[in-house]
């Protein structure tokens, strides 16, 4: 039998102490092989060239060239899928942000308590994502951006009588970028959307501005009690508490409760999205998008077994489909559709049948 071929991966980082752990971290898993270890972007350049990694981990801040730069000149030519390792910085989350929007796959943050004690829990993080991101066709990541204005109109007319509805969208690897295609498509007076982005903590915030920037609708990361209302997005915080949504009388509002990782993921799409079922039922839209794993699978199936209107992104459009494969393999969704029609087709759902 052939041997199983290892993943090979570039290191770039300024720091050799980083540069050094790192290596030895990777190393230590025997399916994966690190090629190089670059101090900066033109030392990396040539590695890239000459060895064409499968994975690159990228530092976000370096010197003679910034990591968002040297991301978005590779990708052109040499597209590599890239984990972004950054320090928790509020300048470093904002550029981690811009490398997820310039193709990055995913983010590891580098340990806030000091590297060296923060290693172990990093390094099984890294290995997990770097042999997910080895899987990745990362050509599928930038795409033609949507024009609102082909779908505007159509939107704007399926309003009418949706106040009381919720939409809830579940997404992880590429959800980034695709939220960033969809969120600003919809309008001021959408029902209130609720999101689960698989992301580290202290990133969710940057996220929740970024579309807010983008967006028509008020886009921010949630807080515990926050009410679901027209006109407005709220993303769950990464980190350590799940999101759900209860109805208080007339009201939906959010929780963010404690609990443990469902499917390895906290927040977790499937505990949102059971919420969901629970509490608004028939008046859910709801919809599983692109994301390695099975997370929000069985929600989105409770959520039509409660009366919801579910939907998952197809295979062509999405970066990974997992997430959204498990959901149709399940018969969680009545319809499998192109990331760009998401939007008119959650709009439309809204309507009363």
């Amino acid at each position: 039998m052939k041997p199983k071929q290892k993943i090979s991966v570039l290191i770039v980082d300024d720091s050799a102490l980083v540069r050094d752990l790192l290596t030895k971290g990777l190393s230590e898993d025997p399916d994966i092989s690190v090629i190089g270890a670059a101090a900066d972007p033109y030392q990396a350049r040539d590695i890239l060239v000459l060895e064409k990694p499968d994975v690159v981990t990228l530092d976000v801040e370096m010197p003679r060239m910034d990591g968002i730069t040297f991301l978005k000149k590779y990708m052109e030519v040499i597209p590599t899928p890239t984990i972004m390792v950054s320090s928790l910085t509020e300048n470093n989350k904002r550029l981690t942000m811009d490398a997820l929007e310039a193709g990055a796959v995913d983010i590891v943050p580098k340990p806030k308590a000091g590297l060296v004690d923060g290693l172990p829990a990093m390094m099984n993080d890294l290995i997990q994502k770097v042999k997910m991101a080895a899987a990745i066709n990362v050509s599928k990541i930038k795409r033609k951006s949507i024009d609102p204005l082909q779908v505007n109109a159509s939107i704007q007319n399926a309003l009418d009588e949706s106040t009381d509805r919720v939409i809830a969208i579940g997404s992880s690897t590429g959800g980034t970028e695709a939220l960033a295609r969809i969120i600003p498509i919809f309008p001021p007076a959408t029902p209130g959307i609720v999101i689960v982005q698989h992301m580290p903590a202290d990133f969710t915030a940057s996220l929740a501005e970024r579309l807010n920037r983008l967006s028509m609708m008020n886009v921010k990361e949630a807080q515990n009690g926050d009410r679901v209302i027209s006109g407005q997005v709220l993303v769950a915080p990464g980190g350590m508490l799940h999101m759900k949504v209860h109805r208080y009388g007339g009201q939906y509002r959010v929780k963010l409760v404690e609990g443990e990782p469902v499917s390895i993921h906290r927040p977790s799409v499937d505990v949102l999205f059971e919420s969901i079922a629970t509490a608004v039922g028939k008046n859910a839209v709801a919809v599983l998008m692109t994301g390695m794993g099975k997370d929000g699978a069985d929600g989105l199936l409770k959520i039509r077994n409660a009366g919801g209107r579910t939907f998952v992104q197809d295979e062509k459009t999405s970066v990974v489909w997992g997430m959204p494969k498990v959901g149709w393999q399940l018969g969680a969704a009545e319809a499998m559709i192109p990331l760009g029609d998401i939007p008119i087709t959650v709009m439309n759902a809204l309507k009363r049948s």
